[in-house]
């Protein structure tokens, strides 16, 4: 493995002075909330947060560079004392090279139609939702209909949802916030009958062409974390960036 250290002034486009100047006066919003960590680790994770109804795209942006995460209408980041394993981590599309099973999952897939739409709390994403949260966190106590109301729609930002249909079957749909240069994954689910299909892998491969196409500068992945299997797969997807001590670090190979 190799790397590199990225200063964050490096991001001129996004951390702009007055980006930089408003996130400064609105810590005074942030508090640190202590929960049981969300990921099943056996530490209290400990949020450091703030509510929002509404976020400029330069906001939002800065606030992603600057290694925080959006749920719902709460803008975070993980401020956990026995624990540093929520780490960001981030592809520039431009430079992203996928591996020998990333083109084979790409390859797999080529006769899925994808769609960009507004977020919709329909009957049939709900189907879906329900159907993959009952496979991946069986005994959960939020509904698909509390993810869509609590955490989907509840948003601060544009955020609209990628559609995954073989035929007019739905098998996917992905959750994501987007601006001209940024695009932040919020969440995505798929048909646990298609999991052979790699169906997450292939995601990320499409919204990172999708955003080179767009020349969108940064596709946000949310947290690696190499102990919960199902985060530690984004470190598959080369070259990208993590987010240590303020710095972004290029990890290569």
């Amino acid at each position: 493995m190799s790397g590199s250290d990225i200063p964050m002034t490096g991001d001129k486009n996004i951390l702009s002075e007055k980006a930089l100047r408003i996130q400064e006066e609105l810590q005074q919003y942030f508090v640190h909330s202590s929960y049981d960590c969300p990921y099943g680790l056996p530490h209290k994770a400990v949020y450091h947060q703030a509510l929002f109804n509404t976020i400029p795209d330069f906001i939002m942006g800065a606030y992603l560079a600057s290694g925080y995460r959006r749920n719902g209408n709460v803008i975070y980041t993980m401020h956990c004392k026995e624990c540093k394993g929520c780490i960001p981590i981030r592809i520039n599309p431009q430079e992203f090279q996928p591996n020998r099973n990333q083109k084979r999952a790409w390859k797999k897939n080529q006769d899925i139609k994808v769609a960009i739409s507004p977020i919709s709390c329909s009957q049939e994403n709900l189907i879906l939702l329900e159907k993959f949260l009952t496979s991946r966190y069986p005994g959960r106590d939020s509904s698909a209909f509390d993810y869509y109301y609590s955490f989907f729609i509840n948003h601060i930002t544009t955020t609209v949802e990628f559609s995954y249909r073989i035929g007019s079957r739905l098998i996917g749909v992905a959750i994501v916030d987007l601006s001209p240069s940024w695009l932040n994954v919020v969440f995505f689910y798929f048909d646990p009958a298609e999991a052979k299909r790699s169906p997450g892998t292939f995601n990320i491969l499409h919204l990172v062409e999708f955003c080179r196409q767009k020349e969108i500068e940064s596709v946000y992945l949310g947290y690696w974390i190499k102990d919960v299997n199902s985060m530690k797969y984004k470190a598959n997807f080369k070259p990208h960036y993590i987010f240590l001590d303020g710095t972004w670090r290029l990890i290569e190979c």
